[in-house]
């Protein structure tokens, strides 16, 4: 088990990092570049897309065939934490959510044409997308079983009817992933569906108010009335939905990880840069014991982090599901992001809690880790449920390891 990076891995993710420091992070410095709900505006962003595409660092993800770089995962993990040295990384390479969990998706489980008519312009980044999958109570929210909004089979089509809310990026995407109810059946009745914003019978209801900041797009609530979904726009086969989330979610939980562990080092370099100059009571306050206990910590749990990550990474490459060590990876990255982001703050003291660094934005955003994708809890109930079936296989090193059940 060896995560240190092929020779061309290394050489590109040194390229994402030169590219970051000389084009992105340049763009967090003025005002103007954060709009109204605390992002990018397209045409400030496009420019530096462009280069990025003609540097060859675009849709690490995507297949080269529509101008992705096609890169297993373990680069991804890599390049995407590169990628997130900026607020603004992840976005310009094209890695970032909801777009990057669904081209990913499209990818594995889309026909050819599906594929020529969907995926294509996501990789391109002519049109955003969104995965419509969260329901208000009592429809689903972690438990995709109890989804309400139902898909009917009418001639040729498909007839849905329903509302989903928080729906990242919804306003402003033009493809949509949607999952609806297609029979009762407990694990045959949910299928995928694809839908383009100009087809009728449906709506966004309101763009939900956040903590923020906010991907491109919000957090939507939408309402299906009668939206017509023809049958060649069923995403894999009828009933497969469930297995589609899993095919989606967990590599876009984990390719949340690789991002945040970007941003909790972003934390760190901040601070650092901070308490080296700055003095009280005569000492430099990176001089101060304290002080260093704080970033040691800090620093030990984004390196768990990281290894939690790639560990991850290298067994969905080796074929495995990665199911557990998703989970772990989720949840720790999670906290790892979050206790970054409050120490730097505290070590800045009033500059941290300030707009004068972007250490406010990622400690907003880290509070939505524990929560997005899957709360952590949910992701400790399967871990308990991993540990209970498998015993002390549970502890194997590699997809194909320790699985006999041995006593």
């Amino acid at each position: 088990m060896d995560f240190s990076l092929s020779p061309e891995h290394e050489e590109l993710r040194l390229r994402v990092r030169a590219f970051i420091a000389q084009d992105v992070l340049p763009l967090e410095k003025d005002p103007a570049n954060f709009a109204e709900h605390e992002n990018i505006p397209h045409e400030r962003l496009e420019p530096v897309r462009e280069k990025a595409r003609k540097l060859g660092l675009w849709a690490p993800q995507s297949p080269k065939e529509y101008g992705g770089m096609e890169l297993p995962m373990v680069a991804w993990a890599a390049i995407y934490e590169e990628a997130a040295r900026s607020v603004f990384g992840p976005l310009a390479i094209n890695c970032m959510a909801p777009d990057d969990g669904n081209m990913n998706m499209l990818r594995l489980v889309g026909t050819q044409a599906q594929k020529d008519k969907w995926l294509a312009p996501i990789v391109a980044g002519k049109v955003r997308s969104a995965f419509v999958m969260t329901e208000p109570a009592p429809g689903n929210g972690s438990d995709p079983t109890m989804m309400r909004t139902r898909a009917e089979k009418k001639g040729g089509k498909y007839v849905v009817h329903g509302r989903k809310w928080f729906i990242t990026g919804a306003d402003g995407a033009s493809h949509f992933i949607l999952m609806a109810r297609t029979s009762d059946d407990a694990r045959k009745g949910i299928t995928a569906f694809l839908f383009h914003k100009d087809q009728p019978g449906w709506r966004i209801l309101r763009r939900i108010e956040i903590m923020g900041p906010e991907e491109h797009g919000g957090h939507c609530e939408l309402e299906f009335d009668g939206l017509e979904i023809p049958e060649e726009n069923v995403l894999g086969n009828v009933g497969e939905g469930l297995r589609l989330m899993q095919v989606r979610l967990g590599p876009a939980r984990l390719t949340h990880c690789m991002r945040w562990t970007g941003w909790s080092k972003r934390c760190v370099e901040i601070a650092q840069e901070y308490i080296a100059s700055r003095e009280g009571f005569g000492v430099r306050l990176a001089d101060r014991e304290s002080v260093q206990i704080k970033l040691g910590e800090v620093a030990q749990q984004i390196q768990i982090a990281r290894l939690l990550t790639m560990h991850a990474a290298w067994m969905l490459d080796q074929g495995g599901r990665a199911r557990k060590e998703v989970s772990m990876a989720k949840v720790h990255v999670a906290n790892a992001l979050h206790q970054a982001a409050d120490v730097a703050i505290q070590l800045q003291g009033a500059r941290g809690f300030s707009k004068d660094t972007i250490v406010e934005w990622l400690y907003r955003y880290a509070r939505s880790a524990k929560l997005v994708d899957g709360a952590s809890e949910v992701h400790m109930m399967v871990l308990a449920k991993f540990m209970r079936d498998e015993g002390q296989d549970f502890w194997a090193w590699g997809p194909g390891e320790g699985r006999r059940n041995a006593p």
